[in-house]
């Protein structure tokens, strides 16, 4: 089988991810959704191009492409020694012995051996081969576990009685069990990002790991827990100096840990609620914390002390700190550019530069910013607009001669036009004179001379007078005019039609004889 190759936006992420957080193949390959094997495939080739994080500023992805074609025949693959795997299965038996202190004690006997995260490693691979149902430990400060729970709470709209189901949000970390639960009104992107942020706060802090419950439609479309295909998730991570860890399907203990969580949090939180109706997400929430504080601080049954205590003692020094500056939700497109060089984003057209045109390329959307990205290089910013079939054109992304760089011309597209009659010639005319600039009526223009490869001409010129007789000028009203068989009517003149009107109250001409 050929082998895979991944877009240059996962190769940054593989190498963020094995330098800052010394994670191994597998863990980067089930963030990534790549194999394994991908994964060190092209490792190994970032070593080879002496490459490290964080990469260059100036490295863009086609700089970053040719970097990893280039050959280093004289690499070769250190000889290291394996560890004794059954002494280390025995020895981690014992009371208080560490994966960090084998790991220790092997470096000791032999320097050039294996890092700590490929020791471990190892060792899972070997113990595989036992059949044997190990353990999972989590590491303090090392992996925050994220799902919705399953049941709903119902809302109640005061003014019209409507009831809607909130979705309840739980996250747990790893080490302590300390929970956070919240209710949303959706499952939304932008409602899954923000209880991230608020999750963040209630812990003042950030896990190194975050590990979203995983959908089998993760796989094919965008959404929230696939950071490949959802840029906005792993923007977030990015942020905060996390990693993204989707739990694997149909591999329960990647969520044991959420899903005993989300247990917790419906019987001691929705359950308890189950008598109460609410009026809005937010009282709904003040009673949801309220009863959060309780569950964190109520003490355990077979150990000592309380999810709160353990967080505050064990978990809370490990978590990395809040960054300066909240996050501000970004959303992702990535639109292709228009012959006319502008990119259509929320139904507002941004130019980008004019030899862009065809070009894939990624948009950022804030709340007042539009920032656009080709091979991973920013090319523009633009002031975010809301207006719906609005331009915002920089002169500077024009070309400087349209006659000599643009395939199309208003001069062509008119002269295109001439040939189905003089009413298309006219309305082609009056589209690109009533543009800001005449490139912006192309989109419109073309998409009406296209109309004529599938209807007649005659059909075509008769739908463009109706069109100017009604002042429509824009490429639906002939679309609609010619699908409706509107341009098959004579167009006659309008003429006022005073309605005759029959009531008991009128006086007719009669009453004045």
């Amino acid at each position: 089988m050929p082998a895979e190759r991944i877009s240059m936006r996962n190769l940054r992420e593989i190498l963020r991810l094995h330098f800052v957080f010394g994670l191994g193949k597998r863990p980067i390959g089930r963030s990534c959704n790549l194999s394994h094997s991908t994964v060190g495939k092209y490792l190994r080739k970032a070593k080879e191009a002496g490459l490290s994080w964080p990469l260059p500023e100036d490295l863009d992805d086609a700089a970053l492409e040719a970097k990893l074609s280039e050959k280093n025949k004289g690499h070769k693959p250190a000889n290291r020694p394996l560890p004794d795997m059954e002494e280390v299965h025995c020895e981690l038996r014992k009371k208080g012995v560490t994966f960090q202190l084998l790991w220790l004690e092997y470096k000791d006997r032999y320097p050039e051996g294996y890092r700590y995260t490929r020791f471990v490693a190892l060792y899972h691979q070997w113990a595989k081969t036992l059949e044997l149902s190990l353990r999972q430990e989590h590491r303090a400060g090392e992996k925050m576990f994220i799902d919705f729970a399953g049941k709903t709470m119902p809302v109640v709209d005061p003014s019209t009685g409507e009831v809607t189901e909130a979705q309840i949000f739980v996250a747990v970390l790893g080490a302590s069990n300390y929970a956070y639960a919240e209710a949303l009104p959706s499952q939304s992107l932008p409602c899954w990002i923000g209880a991230h942020i608020r999750a963040f706060q209630y812990f003042q802090g950030v896990s190194e790991i975050l590990i979203p419950d995983n959908l089998g439609s993760g796989e094919t479309k965008p959404c929230r827990y696939e950071p490949d295909l959802n840029p906005v998730y792993l923007n977030l991570a990015q942020h905060y100096g996390a990693a993204i860890i989707p739990a694997r399907p149909a591999k329960p203990k990647d969520k044991a840990k959420v899903e005993v969580g989300v247990q917790i949090v419906t019987r001691w939180i929705i359950a308890a609620l189950r008598h109460h109706t609410f009026f809005s997400i937010g009282e709904l929430n003040e009673k949801i914390w309220e009863l959060l504080e309780r569950l964190n601080t109520r003490p355990f049954k077979k150990l000592k002390g309380s999810r709160k205590e353990l967080f505050e003692t064990l978990e809370k020094p490990y978590l990395k700190p809040l960054p300066a500056e909240w996050y501000r939700y970004i959303d992702f497109k990535r639109p292709t550019v228009n012959i006319d060089y502008h990119i259509e984003v929320e139904k507002h057209f941004y130019s980008v530069p004019h030899q862009l045109r065809g070009k894939k390329v990624d948009a950022f959307l804030s709340a007042d910013t539009v920032e656009v990205f080709h091979n991973n290089r920013r090319i523009v910013i633009h002031v975010r607009s809301f207006k719906e079939g609005g331009y915002t054109t920089l002169v500077e992304h024009m070309p400087k001669s349209h006659q000599k760089h643009l395939e199309w011309t208003p001069s062509r597209i008119i002269s295109w036009a001439e040939k189905a009659g003089p009413a298309t010639k006219k309305l082609v005319e009056t589209i690109l004179s009533t543009r800001p600039h005449p490139e912006q009526g192309f989109r419109s223009c073309l998409g009406i001379l296209r109309l004529g490869q599938k209807y007649f001409p005659e059909r075509l010129e008769a739908a463009s007078q109706r069109t100017i007789r009604f002042r429509g000028y824009s490429y639906k009203s002939v679309q609609s005019i010619l699908k409706t068989g509107l341009d098959r009517l004579p167009l006659e003149e309008k003429k006022e039609v005073i309605p005759n009107v029959y009531h008991d109250n009128i006086r007719g001409k009669e009453y004045f004889s």
